[in-house]
């Protein structure tokens, strides 16, 4: 019988050997839930704060223009979460989830108004 053989005390098949090793290579990460769309913090850190978008970002990844993100903010449809200290408009993620449901509510031919007034009430 072969040096290796699997009915030999001690060895391992090849099958056995790569799952322990992918057991193996996975790290503990303490339960955490920091919220939707939320990163899982990194072994031995803190989590990291969430990411926070400059109007030039939310015109690129949402493919509106910055004239209509600024006029939705006026409005009140939007809402920044910070202010840089450079005077730079600061939106969280909800900002996109916001932005589809605007193009979705103008898609169905709703008013401005019937726009706000449903944001309101979520707002409350």
């Amino acid at each position: 019988m072969d040096s290796h053989s699997a009915s030999e005390p001690g060895s391992h098949t090849q099958e056995q050997t790569i799952g322990q090793a992918s057991q193996a290579a996975q790290p503990f990460v303490a339960d955490f839930d920091g919220g939707p769309g939320s990163p899982a913090p990194r072994v031995g850190q803190r989590p990291r704060p969430p990411k926070l978008y400059r109007i030039g970002e939310v015109v690129e990844y949402s493919g509106m223009s910055r004239q209509t993100i600024h006029n939705y903010t006026t409005m009140g449809l939007l809402r920044e979460s910070r202010w840089t200290s450079g005077g730079h408009r600061l939106y969280d993620d909800s900002v996109f989830e916001r932005l589809d449901k605007i193009a979705e509510m103008k898609a169905n031919n709703k008013s401005i108004q019937d726009i706000r007034d449903y944001f309101a009430g979520l707002d409350g």
